[in-house]
């Protein structure tokens, strides 16, 4: 079963864990790597019930709690996969892989300090954890903490220097600040590292980073490009609206404003209905 779960022949893999159950019932074991070939194959409810066989032949097995609890993750039970990361965690401490998903989890709770603590602690365990550094500077940023995120951007492009989006959320954090011209080398660098990503939402940000710097051609031709990239961008549209706007150019600014409305950008459609917004509704 191994080495047919090496050379990525699940189903087969999976057929001789099973023999090998038929024959040692109580093979944690077979349970346990019969769970991780279904789970690669999205069977993810199989996967939980072999990771509770595992459990129950093996009560102190922490890599099949920690398993259970990914598997729930992915089946969106963030309640059910957190008692399985404490579990784990309970039994072996000092394993990295299980805090950081549990950062993960906890984070789709909104539990923010309890993420950003799991994050410190896998971090503290293996300082090397460059996802880790990301995740947490990510939920810095959502609470404001830009400094602090930017800190730990700086550790994961340390480590890791075409982390694409360790620059993007960089730039982001950094444009929180009106840093903006670091922000867009740092938009720029994410670009370079992956010219063939289409990566439209850099683009924009970039464009918006441009604007707040009153580069109003510039930004336009950035949100030309995340618009030819992804042509219903929405945010695009109302943004290159704003930009030809500042540059005087109603009408080009107008049309943009009223794709973005098309395509369902609120606050493009409130400003259209507004009385500001008159002599663009007005416009043929």
């Amino acid at each position: 079963g191994r080495v047919k779960h090496e050379l990525k022949n699940l189903q087969g893999a999976i057929i001789d864990y099973t023999k090998a159950l038929e024959i040692y019932p109580q093979c944690f074991d077979c349970y346990f790597n019969r769970g991780i070939a279904k789970s690669k194959l999205k069977d993810l409810k199989g996967a939980i019930a072999d990771y509770t066989k595992a459990i129950e032949y093996n009560p102190d097995f922490a890599q099949a709690y920690n398993r259970r609890g990914v598997a729930k993750g992915k089946l969106k039970d963030y309640q059910g996969a957190i008692v399985d990361y404490t579990k784990a965690i309970e039994i072996d401490p000092n394993d990295p892989v299980t805090h950081f998903n549990s950062g993960i989890d906890k984070g789709k709770l909104k539990d923010y300090q309890g993420a950003i603590a799991d994050y410190t602690k896998a971090i503290d365990i293996y300082p090397g954890h460059t996802l880790a550094y990301w995740r947490r500077g990510q939920l810095k940023s959502l609470q404001d903490d830009y400094k602090g995120a930017i800190a730990d951007f700086d550790n994961a492009i340390e480590m890791d220097p075409v982390f694409t989006y360790a620059y993007v959320f960089r730039g982001n954090a950094k444009c929180k600040l009106k840093n903006h011209e670091s922000a867009i080398r740092d938009f720029t660098k994410a670009i370079e590292i992956n010219p063939v990503l289409q990566l439209s939402d850099v683009y924009n940000y970039r464009g918006s980073a441009k604007s707040d710097l009153k580069d109003y051609q510039g930004a336009i031709a950035d949100y030309a490009i995340a618009i030819e990239m992804e042509p219903e961008f929405e945010s695009a549209y109302k943004n290159r609206g704003n930009a030809k706007l500042e540059l005087g150019d109603r009408k080009g600014a107008c049309a943009d404003y009223k794709i973005a409305v098309s395509l369902g950008n609120q606050h493009a459609a409130q400003w259209l209905n507004s009385e500001e917004g008159a002599w663009c509704r007005n416009m043929q």
